[in-house]
């Protein structure tokens, strides 16, 4: 499977003054296998140790080893020879060994002509523990579950052709192969096991097997990593996110959590789950400002899944829905549709995006973000519906240019609104 990724991958590689790179993403989303990819791609070898199954080499970065010593020691544990700039050392794991998140920097000092990459799945929790963490001397890189493109790019690469050359009229004159694939997009989501499991056996049980593993190993992660309060209250939090996206109004409610949930008990809770990648938070905006960060009401937020199959199989959707014509995409109050324009703003564009509503609450725009230092507010319509009621206020209340719709209707431009059809997603400002 291609993964877009690695061509950020080859450029850093070229880069000018490359330094360690720290690649980051939630577990199961495919760091591990890009990496080796990578190696195979662009080097003539790579030592490879993962910290997480080899306890050997965490008590070597425990011993107060100087750098030419660890290099030694890494080369022993990997099996290979470490020949400059033609290997690749992956670290996997790491934040397993905090002691080598904090080697990265006087190994880049001593050895800056070796492309070193660590790779973590719980990197955000552990850099928020207190972990050393080397400012300055890391480049940073974050993956996602694969976005529609990657998916179609294994399941039916020619589809990606017209998206490619951005040809309107050919991509309208496959709408309706875009549609399927999308609807199955929706139940397998992008989560490389769950694609593969499709691909392979083309059978939809099948993949709702890959996710309920994935989502009980998730689960037992909650318990390895956190404290038993903590822990139990991760997975109350994670458990009620299908809950609060079937909701109309989508924004968190600690209260759908359980009866008298507050604020102070749950904070760390959903950062744990947000550094973890496991859940995407989209935090209000009072007005849209440049810069947008400026105007977040931190209180005010709403929370996604990191992948709409996980999504689906959490709030038991059948897979009988595929074959329903477009009531997948209706799926309960449509917050199907909303997580997979959350996920695709992230995976595809790398846009972390607000959302905005009135404070009279009678008004509210999906998502909001910069580009090119003009405000892009998208309104996402699940089905045809083309009324924009909120954008359209929107727009004219704050004297904005354009707006965009994301739906299943074709491109149609209205100048102050463009429509644009949730499969070719990847035509909107940005990305």
């Amino acid at each position: 499977m291609k993964r877009v990724i690695l061509d950020s991958l080859k450029e850093w590689k070229t880069s000018y003054r490359r330094k360690p790179l720290l690649l980051q993403g939630a577990r199961q989303v495919g760091k591990t296998w890009i990496l080796k990819e990578f190696a195979k791609d662009s080097f003539t070898s790579s030592a490879y140790i993962n910290f997480l199954d080899n306890k050997d080499a965490v008590s070597l970065f425990e011993r107060n080893l100087d750098i030419d010593q660890i290099l030694e020691a890494i080369e022993i544990q990997s099996r290979t020879k470490i020949k400059g700039a033609d290997t690749l050392l992956i670290l996997d794991e790491i934040q397993e060994c905090p002691e080598a998140l904090s080697a990265l920097k006087p190994l880049y000092e001593r050895y800056p002509e070796i492309p070193i990459v660590a790779a973590g799945s719980l990197l955000g929790v552990a850099l928020h523990s207190n972990t050393s963490f080397p400012v300055g001397k890391i480049d940073h890189l974050f993956m996602y579950p694969m976005s529609f493109y990657e998916y179609l790019l294994a399941v039916d690469e020619p589809l990606c052709r017209p998206l490619d050359s951005k040809d309107t009229d050919l991509i309208e004159a496959f709408s309706n192969q875009y549609i399927e694939a999308l609807k199955r997009y929706y139940f397998i989501g992008g989560m490389p096991e769950a694609v593969l499991a499709y691909i392979e056996t083309k059978d939809f049980s099948e993949v709702r097997k890959v996710h309920d593993r994935l989502l009980f190993d998730y689960e037992h992660d909650f318990s390895k990593h956190a404290t038993p309060l903590l822990s139990e209250r991760i997975r109350m939090l994670w458990n009620s996110t299908p809950a609060q996206l079937g909701r109309e109004n989508k924004k968190f409610l600690y209260s759908a959590i359980k009866k008298g949930a507050r604020a102070r008990g749950y904070e760390e809770a959903i950062q744990w789950l947000v550094d973890a990648g496991l859940l995407l938070r989209v935090n209000r905006i009072s007005k849209p400002g440049i810069p947008l960060s400026g105007y977040e009401n931190k209180d005010a937020f709403k929370l996604y899944m990191l992948d709409v199959g996980l999504l689906g199989a959490s709030s038991h959707i059948n897979p009988s829905s595929i074959i329903k014509g477009n009531a997948l995409f209706t799926e309960f109050k449509g917050a199907l549709t909303e997580n997979f324009v959350c996920q695709e703003l992230l995976a595809t564009g790398g846009i972390q995006a607000n959302y905005w509503s009135s404070d009279s609450s009678e008004g509210e725009v999906d998502f909001v973000y910069e580009c090119n230092n003009t405000v892009i507010p998208v309104e996402v319509k699940a089905e045809v519906n083309l009324r924009a009621k909120s954008l359209r206020s929107f727009i004219t209340r704050y004297d904005l240019k354009k707006g965009y719709r994301v739906s299943l209707a074709g491109f149609k431009d209205q100048e102050w609104i463009e429509n644009v059809p949730l499969y070719a997603i990847s035509m909107l400002p940005g990305f």
